[in-house]
C-alpha cells in the first residue's frame, strides 16, 4: 500500500535530480528518457529482487552463503590468532560479551577470502560470464558503448578501480563523458567483498542484511550512471570507434595461481581500508577534542558527527526517513562522505534496536552502500594515474564532481526503495 512515507521519498528523487541539473556542463541536454528508464529499471529490481518469490528465495540463499562465509572465515582467523578472533573459549572471565567483535578480526579477513574466491571464480569463467552478461544489459538498456558498459558491470563485483583495469586499453579513447561515468558508477558502487563484510557488521541489526546490501549495489549502478549522464552529458561526437575484445581481461594460469593472486589482492585491500579507516578515524577523533574545547551547543559537545548530522538530516529526511530519525541519518551520511562507508556502518550496527526504526534501518542500508567518499577521491587519482597517465589532470579535474555523483546516486537509490511498499520488505 502506498503511504504518505513513500511519497516523501519522491521528494528525494526530485532534490538530487535538481542538484545534478544545477551542475550540469551543460543544462539543455538533460537526459529525460535516461532518466525515467534508469529510475523504471530500478524500481522494477527492487520489485523482481523482493516480490518475486524465486528471486526473494534467492536473495535468502544469498543471506545463508554469507553467514556459512562468515563462520567459515572465522575458523581460518581463529586458527592463526587463536582466543583473539573472539572465540568463546577465553582465558578470561567475560565481562562484556559484545567486545568479541573486533573489525580487525571479524570483517577483514573476510574480505581476504572473498577476494580469492573471486579470482577463482574468474578463472572459471563464471564471474566473467556473469559481468559479461551485465554488461550487455547495461548497453541495451541505458546507451552505453561496449567498453564502458564492460567496465561498469565490472564494477559492481569487483570494485571502483578493479573494473576499469578489464577495459585498460580502451582508457585513453573513452570520452570525457564515459571516463567521469566510469569514475562516478565506481563511487556509487562497492566491490564484492566489501558487500560480505557490510553485510557481516550488519547481521544482528538487520533481518536479511546480506540480500539487502547485494542489492543496493546492484541497484545503485543505474543509478550512478543517469547522474553521471545529467552532470555531464553524452557528446557522440566525441566518441572514438571501438572493437571491444572481452578476451584481453586479465587472466590467471591455474586455480591455485588464481588463489594466490586473489589473495594478494585481498590484503592489498585490506591493508588500504585498515589504514585509511585509522587515519581517518584519528583526525576525526582530533578535531573533535578541538571542539570539546569550546562550550555546549543545544545541550550536547559540539563534534563533527552533530554537524553532520543537522547538515544532512534534511537530505535524509528526503529519503523517506520519519524527521524523528534524520539527524541520526544525516550523520550517518556525514560520517560516510567523511569517514568512509565502513565507519558509517560500524556506527549504524552499534545504534541499539528500536532507537530507529527499521525502515530506517533498510533505506540508510542502501544510502550508505558506496565508495563515495573523501578517501576515494585518492583511490582514484592513483589508480587512474596508473591505469591512463596521460589523463590524469581530466581525471583532477572531475574527480570531486564524480565523487558528489556517486554520492547522490546511493541517495537516488535510497529514495526509491523509499518509494516502495513497506510491506515489499517485510515491514
Amino acid at each position: 500500500m502506498f503511504r504518505l512515507e513513500n511519497a516523501q521519498s519522491l521528494v528525494g528523487l526530485a532534490v538530487i535530480l535538481l542538484i545534478c541539473w544545477t551542475v550540469s556542463e551543460n543544462r539543455r541536454r538533460f537526459p529525460w528518457k535516461l532518466a525515467i528508464g534508469a529510475i523504471a529499471i530500478q524500481a522494477l529490481l527492487v520489485l523482481a529482487l523482493f516480490g518475486l518469490p524465486v528471486l526473494r528465495a534467492a536473495l535468502a540463499g544469498v543471506g545463508q552463503a554469507v553467514d556459512g562465509l562468515a563462520t567459515s572465515t572465522q575458523t581460518g582467523v581463529a586458527f592463526v590468532f587463536g582466543f583473539l578472533a573472539g572465540t568463546p573459549n577465553q582465558p578470561y572471565p567475560l565481562t562484556d560479551p559484545g567486545s568479541l567483535f573486533v573489525f580487525g578480526f571479524r570483517v577483514l579477513p573476510v574480505i581476504l577470502v572473498v577476494c580469492a574466491l573471486a579470482a577463482l571464480l574468474w578463472h572459471w569463467r563464471i564471474l566473467r560470464w556473469v559481468t559479461q552478461g551485465f554488461g550487455i544489459v547495461f548497453e541495451k538498456t541505458m546507451g552505453l558503448r561496449g567498453a564502458p558498459a564492460l567496465a561498469t558491470a565490472a564494477t559492481v563485483f569487483m570494485g571502483q578501480v578493479e573494473g576499469p583495469i578489464f577495459i585498460r586499453s580502451y582508457l585513453p579513447s573513452l570520452s570525457r563523458s564515459e571516463l567521469f561515468l566510469l569514475i562516478a558508477v565506481g563511487m556509487a558502487c562497492v566491490s564484492g567483498s566489501t558487500m560480505v563484510a557490510y553485510a557481516t557488521i550488519l547481521n544482528d541489526v538487520l533481518p536479511n542484511a546480506a540480500a539487502h546490501v547485494l542489492a543496493a549495489s546492484i541497484i545503485s549502478a543505474p543509478a550512478g550512471v543517469l547522474l553521471a549522464r545529467i552532470i555531464i552529458p553524452r557528446d557522440p561526437a566525441t566518441e572514438q570507434p571501438q572493437d571491444l575484445d572481452p578476451a584481453a581481461a586479465k587472466g590467471y594460469d591455474s586455480s591455485v595461481d588464481a588463489l594466490i593472486k586473489g589473495t594478494s589482492d585481498g590484503l592489498a585491500i585490506v591493508l588500504n581500508i585498515a589504514a585509511t579507516l585509522i587515519v581517518f578515524v584519528a583526525l576525526v577523533a582530533m578535531v573533535n577534542g578541538v571542539l570539546g574545547l569550546f562550550p555546549d551547543i543545544a545541550g550536547g559537545p559540539p563534534s563533527v558527527e552533530r554537524g553532520l548530522g543537522a547538515l544532512f538530516a534534511p537530505l535524509a529526511w528526503s529519503l523517506g526517513i520519519p524527521w524523528a530519525d534524520a539527524p541520526a541519518a544525516g550523520a550517518l551520511l556525514g560520517v560516510k562522505l567523511v569517514l568512509t562507508e565502513f565507519t558509517a556502518f560500524i556506527r549504524m550496527g552499534e545504534i541499539p534496536l528500536g532507537e530507529i526504526t527499521e525502515r530506517t534501518r533498510v533505506i540508510m542500508t542502501y544510502a550508505l552502500c558506496g565508495f563515495a567518499n573523501i578517501a576515494s577521491v585518492g583511490i582514484n587519482v592513483a589508480g587512474y594515474t596508473v591505469l591512463v597517465p596521460e589523463r590524469r589532470a581530466e581525471v583532477m579535474g572531475m574527480v570531486w564532481k564524480a565523487m558528489m555523483a556517486g554520492f547522490l546516486a546511493t541517495c537516488l537509490t535510497a529514495a526509491v526503495v523509499g518509494a516502495m511498499p513497506s510491506q515489499l520488505f517485510g515491514q
